[in-house]
């Protein structure tokens, strides 16, 4: 038996990622234990798994609840996300490496200490920035990058965070100047402070590590990205990564197509947004599964609606004909694993990208989230069920998914490494 540690980011994305991969990992008889955040105390025990606790900032004077420093954070720069992307780097996608970084070195020591007391045969972490205590170790570790697949940088590749199309790059060089721009003095006070902790030097304009042994990426072939140097050896494609730990849901009996409407635990907070989706979709032919998030309370459901603060959407999914999403990762890849068709409205980060992606290849389409119309809303859901050449690519792409699940293949992965096999 193998002590395999987990470290997602605190956020309930990377979370649900890495529980998928540990139920496995758990089952063949393995020591799956948690690394999370103060905020998460008790969620990853309630699904049967150990905890260790660590904090990313001062303790607050009030009790928290899961992840309750992003939404904060969401909440507050939410302005932002009307704007382009490329004016978004400075302010949003620059504050938010700022703030990852300022954990990452927060919790640098406390890093060392529970991974001197659990002894971990391996470390399995899905973030956006590296925490130096990783490769300072020196036991193995694997990368997982749960985010779009521009996270890991190439020529034919669009720049990350810009939902630009890998077919026109006309806007590419200007954004990459920006991206330097935004982030050349934190990166390079970043990578000095790793270097200091015993790490190497971060890769140039990124703020992750590769590890030397185990990389592995979640998206699935018919979307991702023709790149013109391919991933090295010891980089993965687990193609999706879907839990099997959700519990059921019953889907009462009604006329008219099912949809299911989600922006995330941290695009749900936008109570205005979400609002004005219940009315676009309101009383019209189709059913809709609404999970509501953090701000349930002040949100009313239409007639043709039901939802919840929380649900359990790898169980919704395979019932519903088609998602509506922010196009956050974990739910791009769910809806394909399943064959669902997608309408996204991106908010942030690499929502932008999976939204550009999916409409590019034809599975779904992307909107402007805040100044579409309802008819644009409407129309492109029509479009998308009446597409029958569409339902027969998606059944496809469901079928090869689901016959070599991902957390199946990320958990031998993690077994060979614990084992000894691939390490240098």
């Amino acid at each position: 038996m193998a002590t395999i540690a987990f470290f997602p980011e605190g956020a309930y994305g990377p979370t649900n990622n890495c529980v998928g991969i540990g139920d496995v990992l758990r089952r063949r008889g393995h020591r799956v234990v948690f690394i999370v955040e103060e905020s998460f105390a008790g969620t990853l025990e309630a699904q049967g798994f150990e905890e260790r606790l660590m904090r990313l900032t001062l303790p607050p004077l009030e009790e928290e609840v899961p992840g309750q420093f992003w939404k904060d954070f969401i909440r507050d720069t939410a302005p932002v996300f009307r704007q382009p992307t490329i004016e978004q780097l400075a302010g949003f996608i620059a504050p938010t490496f700022q703030a990852l970084v300022d954990g990452a070195k927060f919790v640098d020591e406390r890093l060392h200490e529970i991974i001197g007391e659990l002894e971990p045969d391996v470390i399995v972490e899905d973030n956006v920035v590296g925490f130096a205590a990783l490769p300072a170790c020196g036991r193995p570790w694997a990368r997982i990058v749960s985010c779009n697949p521009t996270e890991v940088r190439d020529p034919d590749v669009p720049p990350p965070f810009s939902g630009y199309s890998a077919a026109d790059r006309s806007q590419w060089e200007r954004y990459w100047d920006a991206y330097r721009d935004a982030h050349a003095d934190l990166h390079a006070d970043f990578s000095a402070f790793c270097e200091d902790r015993g790490a190497p030097p971060l890769p140039e304009l990124e703020f992750m590590f590769e590890s030397p042994w185990l990389n592995m990426v979640v998206y699935p072939d018919e979307v991702d990205y023709a790149r013109a140097r391919p991933l090295g050896g010891t980089w993965h494609n687990l193609q999706t990564s879907v839990r099997a730990t959700d519990g059921p849901y019953g889907v009462e009996e009604g006329s008219g197509p099912l949809l299911y409407l989600s922006l995330g635990s941290l695009g749900s907070a936008d109570v205005d947004l979400m609002r004005t989706l219940i009315a676009e979709l309101a009383d019209g032919p189709c059913r809709v599964i609404v999970s509501k998030g953090p701000q349930h309370d002040q949100l009313e459901l239409a007639s043709n609606m039901v939802g919840a603060e929380f649900l359990p959407q790898t169980s919704i999914l395979p019932q519903v004909d088609l998602v509506i999403t922010h196009g956050g990762n974990n739910t791009v890849t769910e809806s394909l694993f399943f064959g669902k068709p997608m309408v996204v409205l991106p908010l942030f980060w690499d929502q932008y990208d999976n939204a550009q992606r999916v409409h590019d290849t034809g599975f779904g389409v992307r909107l402007d989230t805040y100044g579409h119309t309802r008819e644009q809303l409407t129309g492109a859901i029509d479009r998308l069920l009446a597409d029958d050449g569409l339902k027969a690519r998606l059944a496809s792409v469901s079928t090869r998914l689901q016959a070599v699940p991902g957390t199946e293949k990320a958990a031998g992965l993690i077994e060979a490494l614990a084992s000894g096999e691939g390490r240098t």
